[in-house]
């Protein structure tokens, strides 16, 4: 299974999950190790958990507060 720091439980399930179909529908282990790690990161962009966007949003709350502050 993948090893990332930033996939949480849930993540890791939705990987080996699509990883053992990939395995059964005839996909080597590298090409199943790739289309499932690129199926777990679309759905974490798509949700808007990426490490980017949450830094975007730390970033827009800090300017957020540089506006009020400007009042």
């Amino acid at each position: 299974m993948a090893r990332n720091n930033h996939w949480d439980q849930d993540d890791q399930k939705q990987y080996q999950h699509v990883h053992d179909s990939e395995v059964d529908r005839g996909q080597d282990e590298r090409a199943a190790e790739r289309i499932a790690a690129a199926t777990v990161n679309k759905q974490r962009t798509r949700e808007g958990r990426t490490l980017r966007q949450e830094q975007e949003r730390r970033d827009q709350g800090k300017d957020d507060k540089k506006n009020n502050k400007k009042d």
